[in-house]
């Protein structure tokens, strides 16, 4: 089975609904079939935070939303039989999703699933560089979050 760990900044415990990011991370994976077991990380911190990874990883010198760290460390390894996969981990920024929240008219905690949901699909392989890309990396985020009820106003990251 999966293994999903949440780690939420002191600050935005009281406001992260940890087990609806959970079930985001892992109906994801289901619904993408994922069947081998693996391992996903899902941190939630500040802009302060996200606008340093973004700069050093990604030569972007400001905060964004959401940022997926895929683990590319497959080398001549091979995992234990049954062990898990580490995936790699989803990072996201807790002002960011309640500003976005707020703009669009729905829900923290709904827009806080959509992050997840798209961190975790940029780990499995997607991406939304350009239009035939993002059409089908919005396509499966939609799917994922209307499988967790999520409100269809939530707009893709």
């Amino acid at each position: 089975m999966h293994t999903i760990e949440i780690q939420v900044d002191e600050q935005f415990q009281e406001g992260t609904p940890v087990e609806l990011l959970r079930q985001a991370v892992f109906m994801t994976l289901t619904l993408q079939q994922v069947r081998r077991p693996c391992e996903v990380a899902v941190v939630v911190t500040d802009d302060d935070a996200l606008h340093e990874l973004n700069r050093r990883f990604r030569g972007i010198d400001r905060p964004t939303d959401v940022l997926a760290f895929p683990d590319e460390t497959h080398g001549p390894f091979v995992n234990a039989p049954g062990q898990a996969r580490y995936l790699g981990d989803v990072v996201i920024s807790f002002p960011r999703a309640a500003e976005q929240a707020a703009a669009g008219g729905h829900a923290v905690e709904d827009e806080l699933q959509l992050l997840a949901v798209h961190g975790v699909l940029h780990l499995l392989g997607y991406d939304d560089q350009d239009e035939e890309q993002r059409a089908q990396m919005w396509a499966a985020q939609a799917a994922v979050l209307r499988a967790l009820g999520v409100d269809e106003g939530v707009a893709p990251s």
